[in-house]
């Protein structure tokens, strides 16, 4: 597999140098090499400037025996004695460029990159080393490579090398308009790709270390992490999405946008699940297409607050149609309305009253008001602190588990000391509500009463949390 991509940068990808029939005269500019037919693989010269010119009769000898030898093998041989003998050749250049292709020809990926690496030091813009080198190391850093890092540093730097030299470069003699178009298009895709593969790496880690801060409870470390976090993902999400726009069923960089998108601060919803559903259909058969699947829709759900028009949604992005708009999730004051205008409000639990007065619009909140206000409420709460005339409680599962208040209930005589219970004791009580606080919420219920037994069912307080808003 490695094999094939290796070949498809410096074939398809790589402006690549062509095995020219004419031959280098003595004492004559050597002819130019031109660019192969798409397929075809080999590394074209930065730049069509003045021809180089070799006046050395040994040299010129030594170069086109090498040259014009047609087993792979004899021309790796002649053209490493040639740059061993002739460091400082006016064909340097040329010559590495030929001897790239061809161990990439020979299958020999190892010194492919080692040449390439040779020749960037001779020729720091040549496209052919900055794209092979950019892609195959940002290829094996996400293949998992024990040494991913440096190599994810590598095709970055590469990248960036190679963007600013983009100006530099020049149609290739031979070369059409369109043609040329498509190469650099693919140059951009290859340098996009490696860059917004770094940044999503930096912004995972920096999302780490605000973790570990947020931890250790130390501010200034996580705002700075989170700042980078914010940084990095946008970055990358802005890198990649040109990569997939040049490259649109590339799985290696269709689901990293994917996961840019929604590792952004606030995560981008509508992009993000796109290219998850898109990635989905470009994945691996198997355990990974399930799995990127699965992670699509799960991020549909969290975003949507459920599942209903994800087969469609799916559909399209594996047809690779248009982008399709999701549904955002009702906001918790829409979920208010809702519950109001579907649930009687006498079967209301405690949890729900809180709901609505936290998160509802004001005429829901005092349609809920009405109906409850200076009534009697039977219970059972969580006790947090008492006083012989007044108890805080926690009436909600969740304030019961997070041990915050929620009710201070308020009794018109002094409680017998033996009639308190104990901080964090359960018990059943009757009070009226007289007045409330939206946030943080607290509901202040007097003529208070301790009862003997449970409180009816149908006001026990249970768990309600709303889906998040985004």
């Amino acid at each position: 597999m490695k094999k094939i991509l290796l070949t498809v940068v410096l074939g398809v990808a790589v402006s690549a140098v062509g095995q020219s029939t004419a031959q280098p005269a003595q004492g004559q500019p050597a002819t130019p090499a031109t660019p192969p037919a798409q397929g075809q693989a080999a590394a074209a010269p930065a730049a069509q400037a003045a021809p180089p010119v070799i006046k050395d009769p040994a040299e010129y000898n030594a170069y086109v025996a090498a040259y014009q030898q047609t087993d792979a093998n004899a021309k790796i041989s002649g053209l490493e004695a040639f740059l061993t003998q002739y460091p400082n050749s006016v064909m340097k250049n040329q010559a590495l460029e030929i001897l790239m292709s061809t161990y990439q020809q020979a299958g020999n990926t190892k010194k492919t990159l080692e040449t390439a690496t040779k020749l960037l030091a001779a020729d720091p813009c040549s496209k052919g080393a900055l794209t092979l080198l950019a892609y195959y190391d940002r290829l094996m850093a996400q293949n998992n490579d024990p040494n991913a890092k440096q190599l994810l540093a590598d095709a970055k730097k590469y990248a960036e090398q190679g963007d600013g030299c983009m100006s530099k470069w020049s149609k290739p003699d031979g070369t059409s308009d369109a043609d040329w178009e498509k190469q650099k298009t693919q140059m951009t895709v290859i340098f996009s790709a490696a860059e917004g593969i770094a940044a999503l790496t930096d912004g995972a880690a920096a999302g780490q270390q605000h973790d570990a801060a947020v931890k250790e409870k130390d501010d200034a470390k996580a705002a700075a992490a989170q700042a980078e976090k914010e940084k990095d993902y946008a970055a990358a999400a802005k890198a990649l999405r040109t990569a997939v726009d040049g490259s649109p069923a590339d799985f290696s960089v269709v689901y990293p946008l994917a996961l840019a998108y929604l590792g952004e601060v606030p995560p981008d919803y509508q992009n993000g699940i796109w290219f998850a559903a898109r990635a989905a259909a470009l994945a691996p058969a198997g355990a990974p297409q399930t799995q990127v699947e699965k992670y699509a829709r799960s991020q549909y759900v969290k975003f949507h607050a459920g599942d209903d028009g994800w087969a469609e949604f799916l559909a399209a992005a594996k047809a690779n149609g248009p982008q399709i708009p999701i549904k955002p999730a009702p906001t918790p004051a829409e979920q208010v309305h809702a519950m109001l205008a579907s649930k009687k409000l006498e079967d209301m639990s405690f949890a729900e009253w809180q709901f609505v007065f936290t998160n509802g619009a004001q005429a829901d909140q005092d349609q809920l008001w009405a109906a409850i206000k200076d009534k009697p409420v039977r219970m059972t709460g969580t006790i947090i602190s008492t006083t012989p005339t007044e108890f805080t409680i926690a009436g909600s599962s969740d304030d019961i588990d997070a041990k915050k208040a929620d009710i201070t209930l308020q009794f018109e005589e002094k409680l017998p000391l033996k009639m308190i219970p104990k901080d964090g004791a359960s018990f059943d009580f009757e009070g009226y509500p007289t007045s409330y606080t939206p946030s943080p919420f607290m509901m202040v219920m007097n003529k208070a009463k301790l009862l003997l037994k449970a409180a009816p069912k149908p006001t026990t307080p249970v768990h309600h949390k709303p889906a998040a808003a985004h």
